[in-house]
């Protein structure tokens, strides 16, 4: 039987960062995933956007992951946000001489970046198209047969499957969870003036409109939409030729970037929220969206998954330099009180944001503005906003902080 120090189970954005955090500091991951990761590096697979506060970067940075990244990604200098097209916005701006407030990255580029990290670590060993047969989770360790007979074993299972995770379900961990009335549609938006490297978030009763800005290349400008819009409209949003979907978008940022053309072809998927009751079970934890999941509201999803990442290992190299069994309740304890709340204030935060946003109204409207007005004129809690939006906020692990653990 093969061993390492953990098995993660699910290969994805969160779970290749766990891996390479740990590969940083000596502690050796097996990851298995059933797919074939040849597949996910396709526009077609995942024409989708990340963006990737800087305290995420900071990590990525420190273990080695923004070495392997095809292109270096967009910088957010400058966010704001709106209530529809009227005056009366909150404007984020940290300077142009402070660290941006985050950095766009297409998925596909994510994903090749953390799959080469992967494949450059010494204590990395990749299971691809592998699925797991059985899982036992016994008083001395963790035993995993997979469907083509190998079996692999280790101290502690680290579930990182996504929002469906197998084994919190198997775990019996229960999940808080509702569907907004709302599907994403996301594309590559192609524009006539540059964004300068500005993020909008526009506000519609009917769901929010967000223009996150991407690197240009030959063509000229580019940027990504994430447009929530009522479930029973989605069709007919994807119905509609490029040049009419793009007259839409163009009406819904009020015109500001000029022309607008469509670059990818537009995907949908509907937007949920999920919280787990709690994030450990007999040695396992779980990180990312096996753990938590919300409104892309604020584009805080994934950086949350890496919070999570830069936490666990944390524990794990610092249990593991003190001797501990990396399954040790203790450690699992100590990861459970450091993330539960952090997750809990960032997932009512966004759903609260989609809620007081979709109240349809002039009354609602003009509170919106004024309370966003206020906000701008009060230094600390536009501060403090900012902080969160960087992932600044709270008791950083390390990683997050750019310090090797």
């Amino acid at each position: 039987m093969d061993r390492a120090d953990v098995i993660i189970l699910g290969g994805g954005l969160v779970g290749l960062a766990l891996a390479a955090a740990l590969d940083s500091s000596g502690l050796s991951a097996i990851v298995i995933d059933p797919a074939n990761p040849a597949g996910r590096m396709t526009q077609a697979f995942d024409g989708r956007t990340s963006a990737v506060s800087s305290s995420s970067k900071r990590m990525f940075d420190t273990i080695g992951i923004s070495d392997h990244f095809p292109e270096p990604g967009c910088p957010i200098r400058r966010i704001e946000v709106a209530d529809g097209l009227d005056p009366g916005g909150l404007a984020f701006d940290p300077g142009d001489d402070e660290e941006p407030l985050g950095w766009m990255h297409e998925n596909r580029h994510l994903r090749a970046a953390l799959l080469a990290r992967a494949e450059a670590g010494k204590n990395i060993w990749l299971m691809w198209q592998a699925k797991p047969a059985s899982v036992e989770r016994s008083e001395h360790g963790v035993t995993v047969r997979l469907e083509d007979g190998r079996v692999v074993g280790s101290p502690l299972l680290i579930a990182a499957e996504g929002r469906n995770s197998p084994m919190r379900e198997a775990a019996g961990i229960r999940c808080a969870r509702w569907k907004y009335d709302h599907s994403a549609i996301v594309s590559t938006l192609r524009h006539e003036r540059p964004h300068d490297h500005v993020a909008y978030e526009i506000f519609y009763p009917d769901g929010p409109f967000a223009l996150l800005p991407m690197t240009d290349d030959e063509g000229g400008h580019r940027s990504a939409i994430v447009w929530s819009v009522k479930g029973e409209d989605a069709p007919g949003f994807l119905s509609l030729s490029d040049d009419d979907f793009a007259a839409e978008a163009e009406a819904a940022m009020g015109g500001f970037l000029g022309k607008i053309g469509l670059l990818a072809p537009r995907s949908t998927y509907p937007l949920g929220f999920h919280h787990a009751a709690r994030i450990t079970d007999h040695r396992m934890a779980l990180v990312g969206d096996a753990a938590h999941g919300m409104h892309p509201i604020a584009g805080q999803g994934v950086n949350v998954g890496y919070r999570d990442a830069a936490a666990l290992a944390q524990v794990l190299v610092e249990g593991a330099r003190l001797g501990l069994d990396l399954g040790d309740q203790q450690l699992l304890t100590r990861y459970q009180r450091w993330r539960s709340l952090d997750t809990f204030m960032v997932s009512l935060a966004t759903d609260s944001l989609t809620r007081i946003y979709g109240i349809p109204g002039q009354t609602a409207s003009k509170v919106r503005r004024f309370g966003m007005g206020l906000i701008n004129r009060i230094g600390p809690v536009k501060d403090r906003l900012m902080a969160e939006a960087r992932g600044t906020s709270g008791d950083l692990p390390l990683l997050l902080r750019g310090l090797p653990i």
